[in-house]
């Protein structure tokens, strides 16, 4: 059987790409929250890694539709 490595934590990581993409892309995150149906307070939480919130799997899919990403990107530790 292969051995698998995963992220301990994938919060922090899914946190910052969603704020790069979304700055890349010049849009605010009162924006990005209007376009995904979300609160601007819980676009803004979940971008300063507020640990209480966490995304489900359609509000991902939602935010890489909207900023122009594949949702894997939103996966992908940033290069060192």
């Amino acid at each position: 059987m292969k051995n698998y490595e995963f992220e301990d934590n994938i919060y922090p990581i899914v946190r910052q790409n969603i704020k790069e993409y979304r700055l890349a892309k010049g849009m605010t995150s009162a924006e990005l929250a209007e376009s995904v149906e979300l609160s601007h307070e819980f676009i803004r939480a979940l971008e300063s890694n507020n640990p209480k919130f966490t995304l489900s799997i359609k509000t991902l899919y939602k935010i890489s539709v909207v900023l122009g990403v594949r949702i894997d990107k939103l996966f992908t530790p940033p290069a060192d």
